[in-house]
């Protein structure tokens, strides 16, 4: 059979990369973080909110801007490919090997972010869903698995450890990837065309969208007001800008990672290599491990003597428990992922406008990224130790109590120049993201524990479909959420403004309050400029109602992790001993 593969690809398969006796397995992890940090990156998403949502406007959101729910769903098409593509690809992956896996997703992924460059260049979103949501989804999944069945091959004594590794450079793809976006953006910037002051511009407004007569034409502008200057990528003056002119410069920053991830994806995906068939490390033995009660041995799960095939797991209800284990962690966390930069200026811009900035948000989704892969690295390795079931209930228990607090945080720091309400947040969801990036990296060991070794990769990919409907629920959830009580906030000061200062600061009657909302025209932050004196700043409690339920979500998985038992006999095939 393998002289009938094309002499091309063959380099590719499996059965080409065995490594040599003489081979360092720690090359592997180290491989394996490289190729992760790229698809990481997926977690730094959120800086690209405030320029994708400003496109057009580039000083403030236009009327033909897309939306934040509508940029939130590209982020959430992608890791519904990412769970989709496992669940497709897991079992593929066993029979071509990670080394050929690994290029897929480095063409999938590469070719995704130039697709979706070419998207924002153009303006047509179905491209930008297209490239990054399809295909770079489609590559973050083939990515995420090439490097976990062929670590815990080359790691049989530390199953924990060594998916933490991996897994572990998943998390902190954000490190490196938020601050280099933010400096891309930064560097691509063009600034708009400016027309003046407020008060020095004629304007009028028609059908919720505002005109200024620039050479004899009336051109579309937008209105920035201080809020709005200081979520600028390069902050300007405040005043009037042409819609249309400058750039955000979200599309050449999208072309350029979209070349350098597949360069150096594609070199991390060429060196791996299989360790030979019935290697083992020197020294190690099962069987005297398990009776010692070694870390990683299995001891605590089923013994390599023993799997159940990948055809029979999605029978047993212990997949389904552990699918709704995942699902529920990863829709706490992801949700505010996706909207990390956005709901950090939200809470603490308007009591701390000179210290919460798009800087400083910035950097929160960075230190996300440090807490996630941590997190990824520190909970798989004590999972050897404490058990992988003892360690979701920490998960789950912890995670639930610390969503719940964020809406107390949130009010007592809405208004207050308290430093410590922010310290609060800040500590509460870094703690909680260690969590988030534990749960990923501790299944591989809990499915090769309950399942055994045999179909981890496979039944993993199946597994990862819960990441897909997560990608869905938490960003759905945190948006749509978002979104009800922002509306709420923006009738409630309406009927707080006398009519005639609304009409003269809009240029439209109070009756066009739904029209002037959809085009962007009215925001929270300009109805706050001319409400009463002491109206206090709706927005930080925006995102009260989606941690109660996040907080509920992971009740629910806690509830789900205590039914875990072992896999009845009837599925499990005992084989021979060594």
């Amino acid at each position: 059979m393998a002289s009938a593969r094309p002499t091309a690809t063959a380099f590719l398969l499996k059965d080409r990369i065995v490594a040599s006796s003489g081979f360092n397995r720690w090359w592997i992890p180290l491989i394996s973080v490289a190729l992760h940090l790229c698809i990481g990156s997926v977690y730094s998403w959120s800086i690209f909110n405030p320029a994708l949502t400003k496109e057009l406007g580039v000083a403030a959101s236009s009327a033909d801007d897309w939306s934040i729910t509508a940029i939130v769903g590209v982020f959430a098409t992608a890791i519904v490919f990412l769970g989709l593509s496992t669940a497709v690809a897991g079992k593929w992956l066993e029979d071509v090997g990670p080394r050929c896996a690994g290029v897929c997703a480095a063409v999938l992924w590469g070719v995704g972010f130039v697709v979706a460059g070419v998207g924002i260049e153009t303006h047509q979103i179905w491209l930008l869903y297209l490239g990054y949501g399809v295909l770079g989804g489609a590559g973050l999944g083939l990515g995420y698995i090439t490097p976990v069945s062929t670590l815990i091959r080359w790691f049989p004594d530390r199953r924990g450890l060594s998916t933490g590794l991996a897994i572990m450079g998943f998390g902190g793809g954000a490190i490196i990837a938020a601050p280099l976006k933010k400096f891309l953006l930064e560097t691509f910037h063009e600034a708009p065309q400016y027309l003046g002051a407020v008060g020095a511009v004629d304007l009028i407004t028609e059908h919720g969208r505002q005109y200024a007569e620039v050479g004899g034409e009336w051109l579309e502008v937008v209105v920035a007001g201080a809020a709005d200057v200081s979520r600028m990528i390069v902050p300007g003056a405040e005043g009037v800008y042409v819609v249309g002119t400058g750039s955000t410069g979200a599309a050449s920053t999208f072309l350029t990672l979209g070349l350098a991830y597949f360069g150096i994806m594609l070199a991390a995906a060429l060196s791996f290599r299989l360790p030979a068939e019935g290697w083992k490390p020197s020294g190690w033995d099962e069987a005297a491990a398990r009776a010692a009660g070694k870390p990683g041995s299995g001891w605590r799960g089923m013994p390599s003597t023993a799997y159940v095939h990948v055809q029979r797991a999605h029978r047993t209800p212990q997949f389904y428990l552990l699918w709704i284990m995942l699902c529920f962690n990863v829709t706490a966390g992801i949700g505010i992922i996706g909207v990390a930069e956005t709901m950090m200026v939200d809470i603490f811009s308007p009591a701390l406008p000179h210290i919460v900035t798009l800087g400083f948000a910035a950097t929160y989704v960075l230190m996300i990224s440090v807490f996630n892969m941590g997190g990824r690295l520190a909970w798989a390795a004590a999972s050897d130790y404490i058990g992988r079931r003892n360690t979701y209930y920490c998960f789950f228990a912890l995670g639930a109590a610390l969503y719940g607090s964020v809406p107390l945080i949130a009010d007592g720091g809405s208004g207050s120049a308290n430093l410590g309400w922010l310290v609060a947040f800040y500590a509460l969801t870094m703690v909680a993201f260690t969590m988030y990036g534990g749960g990923f990296a501790t299944l591989p060991a809990y499915i090769a524990d309950v399942f055994g070794t045999r179909h981890v990769g496979a039944i993993h990919g199946r597994l990862l479909t819960a990441w897909s409907a997560a990608g869905v629920l938490g960003p759905l959830l945190i948006t749509q959420l978002r979104e009800f009580s922002l509306e709420r906030a923006i009738d409630a000061l309406a009927a707080r403004i006398d009519p005639a200062a609304f009409a003269a600061h809009f240029g439209a009657p109070m009756g066009s309050l739904d029209e002037l909302v959809a085009a962007n025209t009215v925001t929270v932050s300009k109805l706050l400029e001319i409400a009463p004196a002491g109206t206090p700043d709706p927005t930080p409690g925006i995102y009260n109602l989606t941690m109660v339920v996040m907080a509920a979500l992971l009740v629910v998985a806690f509830f789900a992790n205590m039914r875990m038992r072992d896999v009845a006999e009837r599925f499990v095939t005992r084989v021979s001993g060594h």
